[in-house]
């Protein structure tokens, strides 16, 4: 009866470990997602004409902190001159780390 009882018991636990699984896994941006909130991040102060995004991540280092990053870039329009940026985007968060005029 106790090993019954043991059995049933691991294998309910085993049970809820799966299902909890997704939700306690730390989930990663697609780069379509981290594009697109960057450019919601900069069409607030900028206009937008392209834009573009490495598919596959990188590491950076920022004050003592690794990062998973996506790298890309964004065309803005200002005046009537066409301005480039390249960004960082962290892949767990969706910060905009860097923002840099190239």
């Amino acid at each position: 009866m106790n090993a019954k009882r043991l059995l049933i018991g691991i294998g309910i636990g085993v049970s809820i470990g799966l299902l909890l699984r997704p939700s306690i896994e730390q989930k990663k941006l697609t780069p379509e997602k981290a594009l697109k909130l960057v450019k919601k991040t900069v069409s607030q102060t900028h206009t937008i004409t392209g834009s573009w995004i490495h598919m596959i991540p990188e590491q950076v280092t920022r004050q003592n902190t690794t990062y998973e990053v996506y790298r890309g870039g964004i065309s803005t329009k200002e005046a009537n001159d066409t301005k480039q940026y390249e960004f960082l985007v962290d892949r767990t968060t969706g910060t905009l780390l860097d923002l840099i005029a190239s």
